[in-house]
Formats: structure tokens, C-alpha cells, sequence
């Protein structure tokens, strides 16, 4: 049997409230639209470049974000600063979108959920204020970290939808 990535219900975002469930609500949208996005496909599927020229898939978005996940709440909020990086290396900065491979598919995306869970066990009983240094230098706290990876989230998910409908003509949503 072949494999495919489950297929996603989005949960319900919550629009008003307490601050931190709605920051959490946006950000974990933002994450279940991809996986919708990458929804009930195969591996080749999920590694196909349809865009012109560009390196982009669906497959390299997932590499790339689990890395972004474990980039900001793990080696920064969390300060696990050691952890490598996941899918590059100073050698090969651009193996999250180049070196993901239909066989490579499943194992990237169990590292993506991994690392989303990590992302937010690294969260969950820090404050909103709680803050750490940027590699620049700057101060950024918890709630501006919800609101930084949920604009990740929309740029890639952008992405995704463009893929996705040049892989087999699903849109929206």
C-alpha cells in the first residue's frame, strides 16, 4: 500500500478571548492548513517541483518548517541551543527544499509533527512575555513568536496552495 499524508481537519480558530488562545488558535490554523494542503497525497507527490525553476514543493515546505519550529521554540525559547539543524548544514543551506525525496516523505513528516509537538510542549507553560534574544541581537517574547511563526505560516501556506493546485487542481480553503 502506498503511503499518503493523513488528510486534515482544521480546527475552529478562536476569534476573541483570553490573548494567549487566540495567538495559539492562529498559529495552530496556521499549521493545520498546511498539512490540509498536503492532504491524502503520496510521497511523490509531496516531492514534485511544479513551479518553473523553483525548488519549491510541498515536501521541502514541510522540512523547512519543521526546522523553523525547532529554530525558534526549541533552540531559542527553549534555549536547547546545541540542537542541529535538521535538514541543512552550512554546507548545504538549501537541503530542507533540495534533498527531500518521495522515499525521504514519511520520515520528513513524522520529523515535522515531532517537532511541532516539541514546539509547543516548549510553549505551553511559558508565559506570553517570557523572552529570549534573537541571533541579531533583539529581545522578542512568546507572544511575538506566535505572532512571527504565524506569518511564516501564511507565507508558506500561500506557497503550498499554488503547489498543491498545479499537483492535482485542489484549491481554496
Amino acid at each position: 500500500m502506498t503511503w499518503t499524508t493523513p488528510e486534515v481537519k482544521r480546527p475552529e480558530r478562536v476569534y476573541a478571548g483570553d490573548e494567549r488562545n487566540v495567538l495559539e488558535s492562529a498559529l495552530d490554523h496556521g499549521r493545520a492548513t498546511f498539512l490540509y494542503k498536503c492532504g491524502g497525497l503520496t510521497g511523490e507527490q509531496l516531492a514534485r517541483r511544479p513551479v518553473g525553476r523553483s525548488t519549491l514543493s510541498l515536501l521541502g515546505l514541510a522540512r523547512h518548517l519543521a526546522g523553523v519550529e525547532r529554530w525558534w521554540f526549541r533552540n531559542h525559547l527553549a534555549g536547547e541551543s546545541a540542537l542541529p539543524w535538521i535538514f541543512f548544514t552550512e554546507d548545504n543551506m538549501e537541503g530542507d527544499f533540495e534533498d527531500g525525496t518521495a522515499e525521504s516523505a514519511p520520515g520528513d513528516f513524522e520529523i515535522y509533527h515531532r517537532e511541532v509537538a516539541a514546539a509547543r510542549a516548549a510553549a505551553a507553560d511559558r508565559p506570553l512575555d517570557a523572552s529570549f534574544c534573537r541571533p541579531n541581537g533583539q529581545l522578542m517574547d512568546l507572544r511575538a513568536l506566535f505572532v512571527y511563526m504565524t506569518d511564516e505560516y501564511a507565507r508558506h501556506n500561500g506557497h503550498a496552495d499554488l503547489i498543491r493546485e498545479h499537483i492535482d487542481g485542489r484549491t481554496g480553503e
